[in-house]
């Protein structure tokens, strides 16, 4: 996906498609764990649908949750999901940010080089 050490650095287009791939994936991956989180609260947690989303949108924004949970079930959910979402905004964080520091630690490497090409 990315080049390597001895090839030229990336055209803007070709770091810009990167860049937008990687927010697509890790908008992605926020809409599934929205799904999983308002899918366990209203199950387990016994709340209305949007009671759930907005607990699923805080837990995972790292907000802290807006409704109490009443059933073991629910606050087990919620411990379990606490830990995915802390997880999940260190993948995101990745994801996201992976284009930006490849192109950065790219462009490090060709300064590196003389004008013959070879490393100094």
């Amino acid at each position: 996906m990315f080049e390597n050490r001895s090839d030229a650095l990336a055209s803007r287009w070709v770091f810009l498609r990167r860049v937008l791939l990687s927010a697509s994936l890790a908008l992605a991956v926020t809409a599934f764990s929205l799904l999983v989180g308002a899918i366990g609260y209203h199950y387990f947690g016994e709340l209305d649908w949007v009671d759930a989303l907005l607990n699923a949108a805080m837990i995972l924004t790292g907000m802290g949750p807006v409704d109490p949970l009443s059933t073991v079930s629910g606050k087990l959910f919620a411990t379990g999901y606490c830990l995915f979402s802390g997880i999940i905004f260190l993948t995101l964080l990745a994801i996201l940010l992976t284009p930006i520091y490849h192109r950065f630690l790219h462009s490090f490497h060709l300064a590196e080089e003389n004008d013959d090409g070879k490393p100094e």
